[in-house]
């Protein structure tokens, strides 16, 4: 029996819905989460993920500012506009879009935002309470592939899972995020020995190795849950002005074998914005010191 699709675009549009009457109450009584986004140079593909971002932000009733930085902008130019956004009351959330342009360090651009507002998860105080379960602002595409998991799934209690990938931004935070399930958690690499076999293991599988359909369909356990985060494009075939978009999983090959599956693209991917916003009421609202749910 072919396996179960996850919707994440559903899923996604759920989450914005509930997160825009949120935003909406909170507005009512006097708070407006809002976000500030930093976009250095003229990435492409950072300038579309970046209009996203603004979109879903202002339709979800929150307040947006993108910052359009030249790529010959220097370190100290965004240092100190990041050291405005921190000491600015009304934005609860800053975001620097990666990747930067050559001459930036962005390890030193993410140690610079506010923790309290570090909406991507990636600052080391944002590590650190996750890595010990304090409370903490988790990377948005971790955090999606978890409201999946727990949509799909219920209680993850002792399942074995396996995250193929170890990133900063995704591999390593998703380790933590099913070990504070209470999974059973391996983190595979490049250098893993026996790849195949270690995911064939795997309960729940995690493919965030960014290298197309690298999972093949017989590497899946029978009835295992698959969260492909990959996005990859192919080359073109003949006759075609782009290839096609797949995941790091084999798609057609797995569905065959998974009790659930998501598919590239319309699975992960719109998780990640609506994380992000959520993320940022999450800010809005320790900052200001209410309780999501409650009244002021």
């Amino acid at each position: 029996m072919p396996a179960h699709i996850i919707d994440g675009k559903a899923f996604s549009a759920g989450l914005r819905a509930r997160l825009a009457d949120e935003v909406k109450g909170l507005a009512g009584r006097g708070l407006v989460p809002g976000l500030a986004v930093i976009l250095v140079g003229e990435d492409p593909a950072s300038q579309v993920y970046v209009r996203s971002k603004e979109r879903m932000a202002r339709e979800a009733g929150m307040a947006s500012t993108t910052y359009r930085l030249p790529a010959e902008t220097t370190q100290a130019e965004l240092d100190a506009l990041i050291g405005r956004l921190n000491a600015d009351e009304a934005v609860h959330g800053i975001l620097v879009q990666l990747p930067l342009p050559a001459g930036l360090d962005p390890h030193r651009v993410v140690e610079a935002i506010d923790p309290a507002k570090d909406v991507d998860g990636l600052h080391p105080v944002s590590v650190g309470n996750l890595a010990s379960g304090a409370p903490a602002l988790v990377p948005c595409t971790p955090k999606g592939c978890m409201m999946l998991l727990r949509d799909v799934l219920g209680d993850l209690t002792g399942a074995r899972a396996l995250v193929v990938g170890r990133s900063n931004l995704m591999g390593k935070p998703m380790g933590q995020l099913l070990l504070a399930a209470n999974c059973t958690v391996t983190v595979a690499h490049s250098r893993t020995r026996d790849l195949a076999e270690e995911c064939r293991r795997a309960d729940i599988l995690v493919a965030a190795a960014g290298r197309p359909l690298m999972v093949k369909g017989d590497w899946i356990k029978p009835g295992a849950t698959v969260i492909d985060v990959g996005i990859n494009r192919l080359p073109p075939e003949p006759g075609q002005e782009k290839g096609r978009l797949v995941g790091d999983v084999d798609f057609d090959a797995a569905k065959e074998v998974a009790g659930a599956i998501t598919p590239v693209p319309g699975g992960v991917g719109p998780m990640t914005i609506a994380c992000l916003l959520d993320n940022t009421v999450e800010a809005a609202c320790r900052m200001a010191g209410v309780e999501r749910g409650r009244d002021a």
